[in-house]
């Protein structure tokens, strides 16, 4: 739901920065001087110094939508965390829910909240308050987070693919091969290899300069957005970056797209008509999933 929310979103704003050029705009919330000061006096900034806040005004140039957008973006945030708690709940509840299939999908379930919950609120608040500011420390932390978190989502679908392939394509030596040892380790693997990959990447952006101005037209901190104000040579940055993503999103779904190649493949194979739907509904809803997830994710 969040991944369609950003992509959403994103088309959004994207289409009325070309219609609304920022010296036109018509409709400026309370944070109005310091939008006006920060391209006004785009000259006066001093190069070698990074900005300690960033303003981020996407949807800004629709007054009459920030109310519905308000609704729209709280239904989704409140609809998110409550299917996401259920799950969670649920699968530590119930004894007979400890499969690798479902501790895969209530960790997947667990990020997904906190990816939501370092986004989301901080947009509802801008809608109301029309102060679009946040501070250098704020605006890196949402970086990392939004990072690591979304490297992870793409870790466990890729485990979660990995024990599809072993129930599907071999089922006998599913039991000894996914063993809660090694759940445990893909799960643990998984948060790890975020987190390390995010913190990579911001203490890199950190050490850059950024200079006037420093709005960005999004409505989070990303990536690509903050590196279009950085002043200094960000060539190691842009590298690095291109190799963490390649390890953070493209190999992990390689790895998942590969892996469901497999599983179609066998499941084809099975002469029943009974045995291919059986097959296909223990992964049907992790391929609905994994097609959500990596499609609104190229979209954005």
């Amino acid at each position: 739901m969040l991944s369609l929310a950003v992509a959403a979103s994103q088309f959004l704003f994207a289409t009325n920065t070309e219609a609304h050029a920022l010296p036109q705009v018509p409709f400026l919330p309370r944070g109005e001087k310091k939008v006006l000061q920060c391209f006004m006096e785009k000259e006066e900034w001093d190069n070698r110094t990074s900005p300690v806040e960033f303003l981020l005004l996407a949807l800004r140039n629709v007054p009459k939508l920030q109310m519905p957008l308000f609704l729209l973006s709280l239904i989704i945030y409140m609809g998110t965390m409550f299917v996401n708690i259920l799950i969670v709940v649920l699968v530590v509840a119930d004894q007979h829910l400890h499969t690798p299939m479902l501790v895969f999908l209530g960790n997947f379930s667990s990020v997904e909240m906190c990816c939501t919950s370092r986004m989301l609120p901080r947009l509802l608040a801008s809608f109301l308050s029309r102060d679009r500011a946040l501070s250098a420390q704020g605006c890196m932390t949402q970086l990392f987070f939004f990072g690591s978190f979304a490297g992870t989502e793409c870790y466990l679908l890729a485990t979660t693919s990995s024990d599809r392939y072993l129930a599907i394509c071999q089922p006998l030596l599913y039991a000894s091969l996914m063993n809660r040892k090694l759940c445990l380790q893909l799960v643990a693997g998984s948060w790890l290899a975020g987190l390390l990959m995010s913190t990579i990447v911001t203490r890199l952006f950190f050490k850059s300069q950024c200079c006037g101005p420093n709005a960005s037209d999004h409505f989070f901190c990303d990536f690509a957005p903050l590196l279009e104000l950085a002043c200094s040579d960000s060539t190691v940055l842009r590298l690095v970056t291109f190799i963490i993503c390649f390890l953070d999103v493209v190999f992990p779904f390689v790895f998942t797209l590969a892996s469901y190649i497999c599983i179609i493949a066998a499941i084809l194979r099975i002469p029943a008509t009974t045995g291919r739907q059986k097959a296909f509904s223990t992964c049907s809803s992790h391929l609905i999933v994994v097609t959500l997830f990596y499609g609104t994710l190229i979209v954005v």
